[in-house]
């Protein structure tokens, strides 16, 4: 019986060893399920996608789509609103995140509540954001049109959804409301890892609050504004939801960035060789957004050491 028992026990760690919970091999199958995922819901759309801009009438390998896609003056338009509708975001939404997140740093009674009410915007989802400015930028009773008023100059209500420029600008303020509360809160964590001493030691060498700013401040949080920049460019490049249900991609086309144009050619034209083909330039400028964030990375990284 002893030597059963002892046989018995001898077992057990090759039996949980079938795990690699010894060898460290569960770690592999853990993650299978979160690979699983990744392939039916990311993986194949993006090669099915591909394949589908390159599939003839025939069924085979035809880049009419490709051809007739750079021979479009209105696509170039597209790319061209796109890129200014991402770089405006880009710009904006690290600038007030930034500055927020500066804010929020201070010392002050009730910090901790207003920290909270940071997340609000993010928290609310999109339908809801979009239906509330629409609300508030009705041309006879919107709440913009009361603001507007006080301006120099303005005696009218501003038709702010009939105007391309009006429209593009109305579109970047709501994505930047709606994304800002992320990059900030992020901001504050990368501020609250800079040491006070050095902050300190540039006092006690005599720098003011713009020489602390620029070379303690700015350094210590680098590494999350080139992740957020990344983050926010992407984040930009695929907002439809607050596009579409605003303004719809006008007046005009003036505010069709990529992801309308690509639900209009799929969805209201049944073009999908088409919209998978413009889906795939948007997906290539992603790619080299994350390519240029991991050069910048590295060259941060050798110039920090």
């Amino acid at each position: 019986m002893a030597q059963a028992a002892i046989a018995d026990v001898s077992e057990r760690p090759r039996r949980l060893d079938l795990f690699g919970v010894h060898s460290g091999r569960i770690a592999y199958w853990l993650v299978l399920p979160l690979i699983a995922l990744e392939t039916v819901f990311v993986f194949y759309p993006i090669v099915r996608g591909i394949l589908v801009s390159v599939e003839g009438p025939t069924g085979g390998i035809d880049f009419s789509n490709y051809a007739t896609m750079l021979r479009d003056p209105d696509f170039f338009w597209i790319i061209v609103r796109t890129l200014v509708f991402t770089v405006l975001i880009d710009v904006i939404v690290l600038l007030v995140g930034l500055g927020i997140a500066l804010l929020m740093n201070w010392r002050f009674p009730g910090r901790g509540f207003v920290r909270s009410l940071l997340t609000v915007p993010w928290a609310v989802p999109e339908v809801p954001v979009a239906l509330t400015f629409l609300f508030m930028l009705d041309p006879t009773f919107g709440v913009f049109n009361l603001l507007a008023r006080l301006l120099p100059g303005v005696t009218e209500n501003p038709q702010w959804l009939l105007d391309p420029v009006l429209a593009m600008a109305i579109i970047v303020v709501v994505t930047v409301w709606k994304g800002f509360p992320f990059y900030s809160l992020v901001l504050l964590a990368a501020l609250q890892t800079v040491p006070e001493e050095l902050y300190e030691a540039a006092r006690i060498d005599g720098a003011g609050a713009w020489a602390q700013f620029r070379h303690v401040t700015l350094p210590g949080v680098r590494a999350s504004i080139a992740l957020l920049a990344i983050l926010a460019f992407i984040y930009s490049m695929q907002q439809f939801t607050l596009i579409w249900l605003i303004t719809g991609g006008g007046p005009v086309d003036a505010t069709t960035t990529l992801a309308p144009a690509i639900y209009l050619q799929a969805f209201r034209f049944y073009n999908f060789g088409y919209a998978g083909a413009m889906a795939v330039v948007g997906f290539i400028f992603s790619g080299l957004a994350t390519f240029a964030f991991v050069a910048v990375q590295r060259r941060l990284a050798v110039h920090e050491a």
